[in-house]
């Protein structure tokens, strides 16, 4: 940056530095052409070396540009600037404008320790609102922490950077070298962790260890690289956080558990549903919320469950109030999958290595009776998976569950099993089971900006059915595009099943501001679901010599159905006239003159 205002697009002025991190800097600008205070973000340059990236960093900025929500910091505008280095090289730099916020980051509330319960049940729902804005709107986040959540003025909250995450870890040719802002370790779902795709559950899990944070004064797991950190994800039970805060009820312990369970099918499904039973658990429906979802029960039941690990030193423990983030970078691993190979890998190790300890060095064999007290696996191929979990659990072994395709199995039935039936383990030794996931399964496309005909185009080339087709208003999405679709994208479904998509009809519902003040006018005209620009002007202006009022007299556009993004007319009285004294009548002597003027002028009269 040079000393001189910076000017982007040729017509975003950078201002002042306000923020930097793994992926970008952020300054304070203005908009030149609205005049209006902007945030510019601008991305590091070599995210834009992959030719696919800017169309891919387009599409998901406009998308998230129509989210329009008050929890959710909205996107005015997207791009890629070009400039040129010292060499007189052309150097390509995306940037992002958003709305300007004045706030402080939940990361820094949370060092800082300045989160109460409250607060923090606040703040989540808030989250989740936005989340479920987003999902509705086929984006998910992916790279949901503290850092990108914004608190102002009355403890408000604001999601940044929808969309934008998966514009970069979309783009293949740039993973491996942009490992640093595929989403921060300490935050990371168990399939991300594994190098999976996600879906919107990933965005959830997220979420309840940030809630996790804000309530116990520190993260669930704690370690001293970001693949240890991400490996705990996956194969640690964590620990509910009242054991760090005793002020945290039980009631708040289930619904965290819940959100963190580490099987996508086994915590919340929809941010809704996340959001309903937190509010409960601060309300008078505890009791319900106890009794559907106990913490305790549901503590071991996820895809991959392990013992509390006890390897922390005991200072560290004690000391430990809120880590710095953890962001995974090229010298953590080497593409998005090396975190679950690494884990898989040391599970595989060990129970290689236990293996064959039990079978040279005591001379057991898989069948024969145990010596040191060790367990058996039970066969439970074949069996329903609920069934064979109970089972290996009564054994006091730890589950692992992999969905498998399968023509003969059953659905949700165990197809093998690893380490075998009869085989000798010590206590919470994983167990992988191999569950049939039935008939294939599908990924539902993106729809969202996509015309009709083209949105069917990609429900029909990726194997699914056109299910409904239905419109709503819309004050941003351009007539007949798609806003969304059910079931969103990328959830996975069965082949036969047929997806909605909703449309938008390209009208909004103008309300009726007649009578009211121009600032509440103005504000319902200007809401995310009208979206209209506005002026105030003076009725019958050409004669006013005075100020504007503040009541709105009339409207240029009609209450009711109309089309999307207008321009608006309010018109207001004219006020502090000044007074007009009417004009004096004239003296009907003054145009003729009076006698005493036209009388002659006469001689005075002598004297003696």
């Amino acid at each position: 940056m040079t000393d001189n205002p910076r000017l982007i697009a040729g017509r975003y002025r950078l201002g002042e530095l306000v923020g930097r991190g793994g992926m970008a800097e952020v300054y304070e600008g203005t908009d030149t052409r609205l005049g209006r205070t902007v945030a510019v973000k601008l991305l590091k340059s070599d995210l834009a070396n992959d030719e696919g990236f800017e169309e891919k960093f387009r599409q998901e900025a406009q998308a998230s540009a129509r989210m329009a929500h008050p929890t959710i910091v909205r996107v005015y505008d997207a791009g890629e600037e070009v400039n040129k280095d010292e060499f007189g090289n052309e150097r390509k730099v995306p940037f992002i404008v958003m709305e300007f916020v004045n706030g402080t980051l939940l990361r820094d509330l949370i060092h800082n320790g300045e989160v109460t319960t409250e607060q923090a049940v606040k703040y989540t729902s808030s989250i989740l609102t936005a989340l479920e804005v987003s999902h509705k709107a086929g984006i998910i986040h992916r790279d949901m922490k503290p850092a990108n959540v914004m608190v102002v003025g009355n403890d408000q909250v604001k999601v940044m950077d929808f969309g934008i995450a998966r514009a970069v870890t979309d783009n293949s040719a740039t993973k491996a070298a942009t490992m640093g802002i595929l989403g921060t370790a300490q935050y990371f779902s168990p399939e991300q962790a594994r190098g999976e795709a996600v879906d919107s559950r990933t965005d959830l899990y997220s979420t309840g260890v940030m809630l996790y944070e804000m309530l116990a004064g520190r993260p669930p797991f704690k370690g001293e690289s970001a693949v240890s950190v991400a490996y705990q994800h996956v194969s640690e039970a964590v620990t509910p956080p009242s054991e760090h805060n005793p002020a945290v009820s039980k009631e708040l312990d289930a619904v965290l558990m819940k959100s963190m369970e580490k099987g996508r099918e086994d915590r919340y499904q929809t941010a809704e549903e996340f959001r309903e039973d937190l509010i409960a658990a601060v309300s008078d429906t505890k009791a319900e919320i106890l009794e559907s979802r106990p913490p305790t029960a549901n503590l071991a039941q996820t895809e991959l469950m392990s013992a509390e690990s006890d390897g922390l030193p005991t200072g560290l423990s004690e000391s430990f109030k809120t880590a710095p983030e953890q962001v995974i970078n090229s010298a953590d691993k080497a593409n998005a999958g090396v975190i679950w190979g690494f884990g898989t890998a040391v599970v595989v190790i060990l129970l290689g290595l236990g293996f064959w300890f039990s079978q040279n060095l005591l001379g057991i064999t898989p069948n024969a009776p145990s010596p040191s007290g060790g367990i058996i696996v039970s066969d439970v191929t074949g069996s329903e998976y609920n069934e064979a979990y109970d089972q290996l659990s009564s054994q006091e072994l730890l589950v692992l569950r992999v969905y498998e395709k399968s023509e003969t199995v059953e659905q949700n039935f165990v197809i093998r099993m690893e380490p075998e039936a009869g085989t000798e383990v010590i206590q919470n030794t994983p167990i992988t089971l191999y569950v049939s996931s039935g008939r294939e399964l599908l990924t539902v496309p993106n729809l969202t900006g996509l015309t009709e005909q083209d949105a069917i185009g990609q429900i029909e080339s990726n194997g699914l059915e056109l299910g409904r087709i239905s419109s709503v208003n819309s004050a941003v999405v351009p007539e007949g595009v798609v806003i969304t679709s059910d079931p969103v994208a990328n959830v996975e479904v069965p082949a036969d099943t047929s997806v909605d998509i909703i449309i938008s009809n390209g009208q909004v519902i103008v309300p009726d501001v007649r009578n009211l003040d121009v600032v509440e006018a103005r504000r319902l005209l200007t809401a995310p679901d009208v979206s209209y620009q506005v002026s105030v002007e003076i009725l019958d202006a050409e004669i006013c010599l005075g100020d504007p009022g503040t009541v709105v007299l009339q409207q240029s556009i009609l209450p009711g159905l109309q089309d999307q993004l207008q321009d608006i007319v309010l018109f207001v009285e004219c006020v502090n006239q000044p007074e007009i004294l009417p004009e004096p009548e004239p003296d009907p002597g003054a145009e003729n003159g009076t006698d005493e003027e036209n009388e002659p002028e006469t001689e005075p009269a002598p004297t003696n």
